[in-house]
């Protein structure tokens, strides 16, 4: 088994490449990203991950990557990926995540790789219409970075009728976490994501933590979200490459775990895992924040045999072990 992965050294890629390494032991990555996201550091070392420092936007530099190396599959995770930076920059993420996708699916093409797991997300959906949601839901994204995640599915729907293309886009719930073994784990500039926020308050390195808003239809009144953990999504990945190696698919699975926890209970679970006190302060609510984000993933379980793994304490711990001892 030959794989391609894009945004390689990205938080999602890194785990991914790993998890697939121990699942097939025999599996050789072209592992892809041009470091302004990711971070070297989180690749293994080893004789079975070729690592290239290229932009999927680099049609050429794609091109001598991808073709003659009988590679099987790609897996693209390459994106730029904050909501609130999408809604201030809009042309940043159309031209990475949508034109740079297209050039990298014209690539693929004519090398003769036309098998595609996407990292999509549960952005497609834009307002909760029911919870949980399930992929039957109507897709109406709210903002830039899920208009494009849902402009690339089109284009992945286009290229199977089109060109004979075989995809599985999984949409991703809230990733969180980190890898059981704290070499890997979640490393963003800036940080938006409330564990991480959670858990640097926690050691002091931030005053305190902003919850925007406590007056949401909610049982405490802050926002609930779908947590799963990193590893599980790796996991979701490569069950889904072994699905696309042995048959056509042309399929869209919810990857969450049907749990929801609110702010609040993250922040006390946060507290009694790492024992110390969060501060913590309320402000305004942010635009376009749902009051409720739960996934349905029966599909998921049925189609792939997928299960999480972690719940939310395990997510936490992993994640808290991470942000001691960071590497990167």
């Amino acid at each position: 088994m030959k794989i391609l992965v894009t945004g390689a050294a990205g938080y999602i890629g890194s785990h991914f490449v790993r998890r697939l390494l121990k699942r097939v032991p025999d599996a050789h990555i072209v592992a892809v990203d041009d470091l302004s996201l990711g971070h070297r550091r989180s690749l293994p070392e080893s004789s079975q991950v070729e690592i290239f420092d290229a932009s999927i936007g680099d049609p050429a530099g794609m091109a001598a990557i991808a073709s003659g190396r009988g590679i099987d599959a790609a897996v693209h995770f390459a994106a730029c990926a904050y909501v609130g930076e999408s809604q201030a920059h809009p042309f940043k993420y159309f031209e990475n995540n949508v034109i740079g996708s297209l050039k990298l699916f014209k690539v693929l093409d004519e090398a003769g790789i036309k098998r595609l797991i996407f990292s999509s997300s549960c952005t497609n959906y834009g307002e909760p219409q029911v919870i949980p949601i399930d992929e039957d839901h109507p897709l109406a994204p709210i903002n830039v970075y899920g208009t494009t995640k849902r402009m690339v599915e089109l284009a992945l729907e286009a290229l199977a009728g089109a060109s004979g293309w075989s995809y599985v886009s999984l949409r991703y719930f809230n990733a969180a976490g980190a890898d059981d073994s704290g070499e890997i784990g979640e490393s963003h500039e800036p940080e938006t994501h409330l564990i991480p926020l959670v858990l640097q308050a926690a050691l002091g390195e931030r005053e305190s933590l902003s919850i925007f808003g406590d007056d949401y239809d909610t049982p405490d009144g802050t926002c609930i979200r779908d947590y799963v953990h990193v590893n599980d999504l790796a996991d979701a990945h490569c069950l889904a490459l072994e699905k696309i190696l042995q048959e056509p698919l042309r399929i869209s699975l919810n990857l969450g775990t049907s749990v929801g926890a609110s702010v609040k209970e993250i922040v006390d679970m946060a507290e009694k895992i790492t024992g110390k006190k969060i501060r913590r302060k309320f402000v305004e609510r942010r635009s376009g924040d749902p009051a409720r984000l739960v996934a349905d993933y029966r599909k998921a379980r049925e189609f792939l045999g997928w299960e999480p793994a972690y719940d939310l304490e395990k997510i936490i711990e992993t994640a808290w072990r991470w942000e001691q001892n960071r590497k990167y």
